[in-house]
């Protein structure tokens, strides 16, 4: 069956059917529930049996360095050999191409389907790369988010990959059921959901438990970031504060005082807490919930300035203090998980 444009129609189709060959086909408000739609999955798990590991990476809440996280995941798998690809299905937010350092790079087409866009051995894929301005902004249903992520994972030639990592954007929403029904008879490994201390954050981390465990997802686990600010001493600024609230910088006497009364000092780090962690924190939460604890990484300016710059926290000794952590996170996901 043909409509006026000539776009193929299924028999079965629903109501308002843009046609199978038209450029809305997915994204449509009548594609929702679509049994036509089913192929697609076909197809999907053709492109992704060349990929033998496919991580989520959700949030309950934004903010919370979930992306940052991604990014370095990625960076870290990379680091150790491993073939890797980074999909960002954070379509109205897409922050992946900033924090690989990828900003106003284009997607292109090969025989095989889109290729990625590459930094470091990683393979990158998000709607950022498709944006004719990077501030403009994506208003869409979810119907049409649906048929993007559909699209990155039917028409995106990753090679052989060992580690598929999926940046999600926050809550639970439709891209988080999109790429769970895409994706989830080609094998999920599961997810690791990203959170700060504060109990804010931990109430929306609980509901995102809560998603995974009614879709079938295990998680892998609990990442507690910006968990504390941790510095060397020696990156600090001092400050003397008036009575009267003004600030006078004294970095230099302070910095002296210590060099010449204890130097001593200028080889630790300060540590303090940005969030009340009196509760217990993510920790307490998976436990209470019966998920694993992968471990704290501190507030790092460093780190900070590492995804600013598009840079791996793991090149150099820069992220003195978040580096190690992540590095302990990700041994204990592979270990735990049988990943290696």
């Amino acid at each position: 069956m043909e409509n006026g444009n000539h776009k193929e129609i299924p028999e079965d189709a629903n109501e308002h059917c843009p046609g199978t060959q038209s450029e809305d086909a997915g994204k449509s408000d009548a594609c929702a529930g679509c049994p036509n739609q089913e192929a697609y999955l076909v197809v999907i798990a053709e492109r992704m049996a060349t990929v033998k590991h496919k991580i989520l990476v959700l949030s309950g809440k934004g903010g919370v360095g979930k992306s940052t996280f991604s990014a370095q995941l990625s960076f870290a798998l990379a680091a150790m050999d491993f073939q890797v690809g980074l999909l960002d299905i954070d379509i109205c937010g897409p922050s992946i191409p900033k924090m690989l350092g990828l900003e106003g790079q284009e997607i292109h087409q090969s025989n095989l389907g889109w290729s990625p866009v590459f930094v470091d051995s990683i393979g990158v894929m998000s709607i950022g790369f498709m944006l004719p301005d990077p501030d403009d902004a994506v208003i869409w249903r979810g119907p049409r988010k649906n048929g993007i992520i559909k699209q990155f994972l039917k028409d995106v030639y990753w090679g052989e990959l060992d580690f598929l990592v999926v940046d999600a954007p926050p809550g639970t929403s439709d891209e988080h059921i999109s790429i769970v029904q895409f994706l989830k008879e080609t094998g999920i490994d599961g997810a690791i959901i990203v959170t700060t201390p504060q109990q804010v954050s931990l109430i929306d981390v609980r509901k995102e438990v809560s998603f995974c465990k009614k879709v079938g997802i295990k998680v892998l686990g609990v990442v507690e970031n910006m968990s504390g600010l941790c510095q060397p001493v020696t990156d600090f600024k001092y400050l003397k504060q008036s009575k009267n609230g003004d600030q006078e910088d004294v970095t230099r006497w302070a910095m002296e005082i210590m060099k010449e009364k204890a130097p001593e000092l200028l080889d630790l780090v300060a540590c303090s807490e940005v969030f009340d962690s009196s509760a217990g924190g993510a920790a307490k939460m998976c436990r209470d919930m019966g998920v694993p604890f992968l471990g704290k990484v501190p507030l790092d300016p460093k780190l900070c300035k590492a995804a600013e710059e598009g840079k791996s926290c793991f090149s150099g000794e820069e992220c003195g203090v978040s580096a190690p952590a992540l590095s302990a996170i990700i041994a204990k996901l592979l270990k735990d998980n049988t990943m290696t």
